[in-house]
């Protein structure tokens, strides 16, 4: 009995990591995605977890799609769940120089504080 107890418990710890350090972190992310696709606005640039910019010209929340500008004349139809986040230039010129500039993690840390 005694043994049967230990391992409920270990295993109900297991469960428990398994649940705080896997399936709540995606729920947050799943939840601050959603947040970020309610927000936004047509004109708005976007890139696209294939790394497409684009700008947003439609979108069907209702049906999870959008249309994205991604040339003059070229509108391309994505689902709501590829907009990966919005278009900085200037973040996305920082990041670009992550492993080459030293100073460009630096600089990066200090516009997420700004933010």
């Amino acid at each position: 009995m005694g043994e049967f107890i230990a391992f409920s418990f270990v295993m109900l710890l297991v469960l428990a990591g398994y649940w705080s350090f896997v399936i709540l972190p995606r729920q947050r992310m799943f939840r601050k995605h959603n947040k970020y696709v309610r927000t936004l606005r047509v004109g708005d640039e976007v890139i696209t977890a294939g790394g497409i910019v684009g700008t947003l010209t439609r979108m069907e929340a209702e049906r999870g799609i959008a249309y994205v500008q991604i040339a003059e004349g070229v509108e391309v139809k994505i689902l709501t769940a590829a907009l990966s986040r919005p278009f900085d230039p200037e973040e996305v010129a920082i990041t670009a120089n992550l492993g080459i500039d030293p100073t460009a993690d630096q600089r990066l840390q200090q516009r997420g504080a700004q933010h």
